[in-house]
């Protein structure tokens, strides 16, 4: 299972949305990066893979930070997804 995340302005939760598939996941994330990279705000739509009509819209002006990691990484006690220092 993969997580795309992403981090919204003035939100300390990030809104995170979970594909089966490597290849599905770098496709969404491709997308929000893209809409992230135009001009103007822009409207994106993530849907929910196990619940087709779970959906949730964003402007992509709000969104800060867009990542993808593997979630079984987080429960393995590994390194947290992201990015961070090591002390």
């Amino acid at each position: 299972m993969y997580v795309v995340e992403l981090s919204l302005k003035l939100s300390p939760m990030p809104v995170a949305v979970q594909r089966k598939e490597l290849a599905d996941a770098q496709a969404l994330y491709g997308q929000v990066r893209q809409a992230l990279e135009g001009t103007g705000p822009r409207l994106l739509e993530l849907t929910c893979e196990k619940e087709e009509d779970k959906r949730i819209s964003l402007l992509t002006s709000e969104v800060v930070a867009v990542q993808l990691y593997e979630k079984s990484a987080v429960g393995s006690g590994g390194k947290r997804p992201g990015f961070s220092f090591e002390g």
